[in-house]
């Protein structure tokens, strides 16, 4: 099984801290990078696990469409 398999489909900040095994601040950062397609809910910030994996895989079409 993967490991990934493991955390939700939505994923939270703690999760991708987890999976990256960086800090808390790197993870925020990253989030909010506009790397990849987050949703904020107050002040939460949420990511689709599948959205996360693509781009952990090198797919940065998000990327490239946010920037048209």
């Amino acid at each position: 099984m993967n490991q990934l398999d493991n955390y939700p489909e939505v994923l939270d900040v703690v999760h991708i801290q987890r999976i990256l095994g960086i800090g808390r601040r790197q993870a925020y950062k990253l989030a909010t990078s506009g790397s990849f397609h987050t949703v904020r809910i107050g002040s939460r910030i949420k990511i689709s696990k599948t959205v996360f994996i693509k781009w952990l895989q090198g797919d940065n079409s998000y990327e490239h469409s946010a920037n048209l």
